[in-house]
């Protein structure tokens, strides 16, 4: 189940719909509180792999500080290498407590990466047993990477990825900018900067241009904090009475004796919010808490 590890790379925000479903559904089923709860990175001493260190000692070590992270104390991940792989990694999930996990024998001679296939598969255990899936391979592999990103082990999937003239390494089914999307919006809930743990230029850059779009979440009409011509096409639209779909995703809402209204989507968890047309008001999302400043 592993994101593919010789595919073309791919770039840009082809699934950013899905990923923004995605984090909704972590914050509908942890709530705030336990989104939060995550609120700390695995750490890049934890996943460290020294040449001297045994080969399969070492492995099960990094699936444990996983295990532990994600909190599946009643877990044991059990990691081997097989030959001739198309995939990075796969792992079977059965009622547990026990999973097998097995890597390309690739990861062999590239164990500085072990911690990011491990990040991927154990989050496929945790997913499994929260009872939490997308429809559809693509859309579940995309929920997996989203979640690890989200929770704290993800930042060293988009470590992972490395280009030079010659060659080229991502693993995950998300764009290096998309991971770098998804750990930005986690950045601005928990605060922890994750550009100081890469490894890979690469990752650094993609890592920008994902924080770019998601500080743009924050910047799209109703909120206060919209530029001068997003605010000005907002005006427009509320003129007309026009909804605007694309990134910013508002809608007006006919009077229904209470006045109009706007919907947008909440900025951290994407749900939509709906608020009085009548100048500057604060929004309450009643899923990840968080209050936003509007200029309706």
């Amino acid at each position: 189940m592993g994101g593919p590890a010789t595919d073309p790379v791919e770039r840009g925000f082809p699934h950013l719909a899905t990923v923004r479903e995605a984090i909704t559904a972590l914050y509908r089923r942890l709530s705030a509180d336990g989104v939060h709860g995550f609120a700390s990175d695995v750490a890049p001493g934890d996943v460290a792999f020294a040449d001297a260190d045994d080969l399969y000692l070492g492995t099960q070590r990094i699936a444990g500080v996983m295990v532990a992270h994600l909190r599946l104390p009643e877990a044991r991940v059990i990691v081997s290498f097989r030959e001739g792989m198309t995939h990075a990694a796969n792992v079977e999930l059965e009622a547990g407590p026990e999973y097998f996990v097995e890597l390309n024998a690739r990861f062999k001679q590239h164990r500085h990466d072990i911690g990011a296939a491990l990040a991927h598969e154990v989050t496929h255990v945790w997913l499994h047993r929260l009872g939490l899936a997308f429809e559809g391979t693509r859309a579940n592999e995309i929920l997996t990477d989203t979640a690890a990103a989200y929770l704290g082990s993800g930042w060293l999937l988009l470590d992972a990825f490395r280009q030079d003239a010659l060659t080229s390494q991502k693993l995950g089914y998300l764009t290096p900018e998309e991971f770098g999307y998804v750990l930005a919006k986690r950045a601005q809930v928990c605060g922890e900067d994750p550009a100081v743990k890469f490894t890979s230029p690469q990752a650094y850059e993609a890592y920008v241009r994902g924080r770019r779009v998601a500080d743009r979440d924050e910047e799209t009409p109703p909120l206060a904090a919209a530029p001068w011509v997003e605010r000005r096409r907002y005006v427009r639209d509320r003129r007309h009475g026009a909804a605007r779909g694309g990134s910013a995703g508002y809608a007006f809402e006919p009077d229904d004796g209470q006045g109009p209204r706007v919907s947008f989507p909440c900025p951290t968890c994407r749900v939509r919010l709906r608020v009085p047309v009548r100048g500057r008001v604060r929004a309450r999302c009643r899923l990840c808490g968080a209050v936003w400043s509007c200029d309706t």
